[in-house]
């Protein structure tokens, strides 16, 4: 019982997708914000940006939600 205290609540692998997942998400809103359009009504800020922030949130979803199987 003693150990399990000492072990973080995520493995390596997860750890690992989270901050690619940080990444992503932070691209996803750099390309928002480099469309020359007014107020970002081009491509990049309405249609290219948001998908790509949706797959960083998907991303963070899937690390959260996987099992690292080295961690048992």
């Amino acid at each position: 019982m003693e150990e399990n205290k000492d072990r973080l609540a995520f493995g390596k692998k997860n750890y690992t997708f989270m901050l690619i997942g940080i990444v992503v998400l932070a691209v996803g809103f750099v390309i928002m914000t480099l469309d020359d359009e007014a107020y970002g009504l081009g491509f990049m800020g309405i249609t290219l940006g948001p998908i790509v922030v949706m797959a960083g949130f998907i991303i963070e979803l899937y690390a959260i939600m996987v099992k690292d199987k080295t961690h048992e």
